[in-house]
């Protein structure tokens, strides 16, 4: 079990990756078939937990997320939550679970020295819309270039090479660094030199990308202690039922891949 109040209460730095988009399903095969060594090494040996997230598309998603409510496994009992806003009187909340005294969780640790931040991925973080500013408003800084979206083949490299040069401008204090991986969202179907995006796009969208989350994370956790959570905002359908893409309440929107360690 992670204790999260003490996490934060050592100010130890906390690393939140959402995989775009991506299908439990996808997740756990490509685990499975050894595509994502880089990630293999970091995730239990049963590999990515199967959870039910609380959005079904990428807004309602990291919304819920940064209010501190993160995927739930799909079964009557839950864990302890990582961390909470301070609930009402009656509520009762286990002594390792955060809570924070704010609006957000972003808020709130950085009420208490934390800098969040956070470098975007797909549109709802590229402030090109009055939609998408709702998101990095949330943070204290945030980043986002048009080589960071879905559409640009080597989009993660750019991405970690950010959040790698961020890190290194915060070594010292608490960081709070988010990434939304844009790989994994559509169109990915050019990582199979196809026109259309499927099952086989997305899982050779995260065989690309575990390289780069891979050298991120080994040089994160090479001098310092890092909270790592690792998770999809939602999945989306390929034809599954005749359904394809996601805002829509079904499984293979709902379910998505989970991980969370400290290294």
């Amino acid at each position: 079990m992670i204790d999260a109040a003490e996490i934060i209460r050592t100010g130890t730095s906390i690393l939140f990756v959402t995989l775009d988009s991506l299908r439990y399903d996808v997740a756990h095969t490509a685990y499975e078939d050894g595509l994502t060594p880089r990630l293999a090494t970091l995730l239990p040996e049963a590999g990515w937990e199967r959870r039910h997230t609380p959005g079904s598309f990428t807004l309602p998603a990291h919304v819920a997320f940064f209010s501190g409510f993160l995927p739930k496994l799909p079964q009557p009992k839950q864990p302890p939550r990582l961390w909470e806003c301070r609930p009402p009187t009656f509520k009762t909340v286990a002594k390792e679970t955060f809570v924070f005294e704010a609006s957000s969780l972003l808020h709130g640790l950085a009420g208490l020295g934390y800098r969040t931040v956070c470098v975007g991925g797909v549109t709802y973080f590229s402030r090109e819309t009055p939609l998408g500013s709702v998101l990095p408003d949330m943070f204290d800084e945030d980043h986002w270039r048009p080589e960071f979206c879905s559409r640009e083949i080597d989009s993660t490299r750019y991405q970690v090479d950010q959040a790698l040069e961020i890190a290194d401008r915060y070594d010292g204090r608490p960081l709070y660094l988010f990434i939304n991986v844009s790989a994994t969202h559509v169109p990915h179907g050019h990582y199979i030199g196809d026109s259309r995006d499927s099952h086989a796009s997305q899982r050779a969208a995260l065989a690309y990308a575990d390289e780069h989350l891979g050298r991120l994370m080994m040089t994160l956790t090479a001098e310092r202690r890092w909270l790592i959570i690792m998770c999809a905002d939602h999945g989306d359908a390929f034809g599954d039922d005749g359904f394809r893409g996601r805002g829509i309440a079904h499984p293979a929107v709902m379910n998505v891949p989970y991980a969370a360690m400290v290294r």
